[in-house]
């Protein structure tokens, strides 16, 4: 049996993107957990994540030869939202660790912020988070959401950085 090759990682990288949407779902429409803005805000990059690595696959160059410029560019997109990933992560890891008289104000439902607030305020709030965005409600091995989420972008990263360092055309 060959090895696997890139394009194997491509669709496994958008195939467990997809999961990660699907467990998403799972959590807000049959545990009820209600995602807060910086939840909707990581479920958009994993999305985009995914979208990169289906855009990678659909791209990918004969094993051997150089990667083409979309091959490239779509690897630059996935890890540009990997990175972005790991920072909302990270962002909302701090929001949980804040004493609870530092943590901002509750907001309003996201569904309702979508309906009511323009689109630069609405992205401000998915950007900064609220006080719904410090709470812990679900956790695995002691980790919360965040943290397993900052792990699979940190692992999306590092993907999508090694397919790029791949591809890459050398000088001979």
């Amino acid at each position: 049996m060959k090895s696997l090759s890139l394009h194997h990682g491509y669709l496994a990288g958008f195939l467990t993107c997809a999961g990660l949407l699907g467990a998403a779902y799972y959590f807000e429409y049959v545990m009820f957990l209600d995602p807060c803005p910086l939840c909707m805000l990581q479920r958009l990059i994993t999305l985009m994540i995914g979208l990169g690595f289906l855009a990678a696959f659909l791209t990918r160059s004969r094993p051997g030869q150089p990667g083409s410029w979309l091959l490239r560019g779509s690897l630059i997109f996935t890890l540009a939202w990997a990175l972005f990933g790991v920072w909302a992560a990270n962002h909302q890891l701090w929001l949980q660790g804040l004493p609870p008289e530092d943590v901002p104000a509750c907001g309003p439902s996201f569904d309702y912020m979508l309906d009511t607030l323009p689109l630069a305020e609405l992205l401000k709030v998915m950007l900064h988070g609220d006080g719904n965005c410090a709470e812990v409600s679900w956790s695995m091995m002691g980790l919360s959401m965040p943290w397993w989420t900052r792990l699979a972008y940190a692992g999306y990263a590092l993907a999508a950085a090694f397919a790029l360092w791949k591809v890459w055309p050398r000088k001979a």
